[in-house]
């Protein structure tokens, strides 16, 4: 396939793609996913988006949910990995398979609020608006509806990681996030990266803004994390991130416009 082609290709796959797309990674949440992509729908309600839903080896009832709902709207997407990968290996596939021009991640347990997705966006439109720079979207849980255990691990997870990473962000685990999917498949990708991204598009030169947003206790199920297993992975992930900062220098472009190469000699 030449150039023109690809290009031609390219500009017929964005005329077709919808504006965002809604990636909410899900493992045995299956009590929780009609009532959250309802109020997806609500939220986006004028807005030309799709969900997509990845399915991470789930073993309940969560398959034939998200089959229904494939069968009964339009914008619904589903993905399935054949065993279970954790959250990050998740939002990757379903960042990888979305179509959208900007992306929107949410937790499948229904704390992340939708209508807080379209504030984001204008957020995320806004920053844009200042330079060609990455931007991405952090939602900032001001009032988290947890168990004191929980918002205790993350306020002392949050201090560390701003400290080491200087990362600028209150709250990197929360899962509302919003970000253009070119800016997210240009950086790393690995396990746990979801608590990382403030600080890898830092890393590739773009900037942070974090946005109030609203949380709910969790109606159905139990979380699948506590706070010594974020401990464990967190420290190794911790120093990974750390190094791949030291590791890297953002290229600054000569303003001068044209630059040929010529590779026939």
């Amino acid at each position: 396939m030449n150039i023109a082609t690809k290009l031609q290709t390219q500009s017929m796959h964005d005329a077709e793609s919808p504006l965002i797309s809604v990636v909410v990674p899900v493992h045995n949440e299956s009590p929780n996913i009609r009532p959250l992509v309802a109020a997806i729908g609500v939220a986006l309600e004028g807005v030309d988006h799709e969900i997509v839903y990845v399915d991470d080896g789930s073993s309940d009832d969560s398959p034939s949910v998200l089959a229904g709902l494939a069968s009964e709207l339009p914008n619904f997407r589903r993905i399935r990995h054949a065993r279970s990968c954790g959250q990050s290996g998740a939002v990757i596939t379903g960042v990888k398979h979305a179509r959208g021009a900007f992306i929107a991640t949410l937790d499948g347990d229904g704390q992340n609020d939708p209508a807080d997705i379209p504030a984001m966006l204008a957020a995320a439109r806004e920053a844009e608006a200042t330079g060609p720079r990455p931007v991405l979207i952090a939602g900032h849980r001001v009032h988290r509806k947890d168990t004191g255990s929980k918002r205790w691990g993350s306020k002392i997870a949050n201090r560390v990681r701003a400290y080491l990473l200087k990362d600028a962000t209150p709250d990197t685990g929360c899962g509302l996030k919003l970000f253009r999917r070119q800016a997210f498949l240009e950086i790393p990708h690995f396990d746990h990266i979801h608590r990382f991204l403030p600080a890898l598009f830092i890393r590739a030169g773009g900037h942070v803004v974090s946005v109030p947003v609203r949380h709910h206790a969790r109606a159905h199920g139990a979380s699948h994390y506590n706070n010594w297993q974020r401990f464990k992975v967190g420290v190794v992930d911790l120093i990974g991130v750390a190094w791949l900062q030291r590791r890297w220098n953002v290229p600054q472009l000569d303003a001068a416009p044209d630059i040929r190469v010529d590779i026939s000699e």
